[in-house]
């Protein structure tokens, strides 16, 4: 089972792709798709739609793991976030490819086990599980890894995907 994971920002968008099997996990990538800061907005989201579908045919994953947006007092921020992750998903849903949906609190309890675990401790687990020599980096990329693993250990892979067929969605 291969999940491309996203952590999705304007100026730098991680991924992370993992193959994996239950707690059997095999890291085969991971960077940042990266945005031009003298691009206008809508050229940046292009540029994060193109990469997306890239990567999408690159590495045929069977589902895709994006953060779910979380924003406490930034809200341009997080509107331009959210935009983000619309073009992600639009990208993925165009090759009929299942997404899942993860909070903060449910990637750190996945990967580490604990819901208030730090950015740190969720590297240095991914680093571990993936059996990486380093940290990946850059951080985005990390939280990508991440939120692959989750998508595999969560097991909803398995039920977007029979949703799915069931609703006749195989084509």
């Amino acid at each position: 089972m291969r999940v491309l994971g996203f952590d999705p920002g304007t100026a730098t968008t991680g991924y992370g792709v993992v193959d994996g099997q239950g707690n059997r996990l095999r890291h085969v990538a991971h960077g940042a798709i990266t945005t031009q800061a003298d691009r206008t907005f809508s050229e940046r989201l292009y540029a994060i739609y193109e990469e997306t579908a890239r990567l999408l045919d690159t590495y045929s994953p069977d589902a895709v793991a994006i953060e779910k947006l979380f924003f406490s007092r930034n809200v341009t921020t997080a509107l331009k976030v959210a935009q983000a992750r619309g073009v992600i998903a639009l990208a993925a849903e165009q090759r009929r490819c299942p997404i899942g949906e993860f909070s903060p609190l449910e990637v750190k309890n996945a990967v580490v086990g604990y819901g208030k675990a730090s950015k740190k401790q969720v590297q240095e687990m991914v680093k571990i599980l993936l059996n990486l020599e380093a940290l990946p980096r850059p951080d985005d990329a990390a939280d990508a890894l991440a939120l692959a693993i989750c998508q595999i250990h969560a097991g909803k892979i398995l039920a977007l995907s029979k949703e799915r067929i069931q609703r006749g969605d195989n084509a």
